[in-house]
């Protein structure tokens, strides 16, 4: 999914802009999706495609909703990123190249993968199961 710069603030509210677009980052524990329990699939604020179930969906304490894998591993893209000082890697979405977070490797959550995807809220429109 291509769009031009303008276009993308057209769909999108300055906020969702700011972290989708710009690599942002909302604040810790402010997000919809933090602590929700609700069954369903996670998808791309930007461009509906499919990113997480709640299925893997866990409780991290870390301020922003937390994935132990994605719903297809074609899904996200991951990308090597050394802003800040520190080295991370970044989570992107597949289809839209939108960025939704950083995933975390080793922390010892009791998680099949031992990773944590640590999701923007505002990245993700969560579409509840029937």
């Amino acid at each position: 999914m291509q769009l031009t710069d303008e276009q993308w603030r057209e769909k999108l509210t300055p906020n969702e802009y700011a972290v989708l677009r710009k690599a942002g980052t909302e604040r810790a524990y402010t997000g919809e999706y933090t602590d929700t329990e609700t069954e369903g699939v996670y998808t791309c604020k930007a461009c509906d495609a499919e990113l997480f179930r709640s299925t893997e969906k866990f409780h991290s304490h870390c301020g922003w909703p937390s994935f132990f894998d994605p719903a297809d591993t074609d899904a996200v893209i991951l990308k090597p990123d050394n802003t800040l000082g520190m080295r991370r890697v970044e989570v992107l979405c597949a289809n839209c190249h939108s960025h939704l977070g950083h995933v975390f490797e080793g922390e010892g959550y009791n998680t099949p993968t031992d990773q944590r995807y640590c999701i923007n809220s505002i990245s993700l429109k969560l579409v509840p199961k029937e």
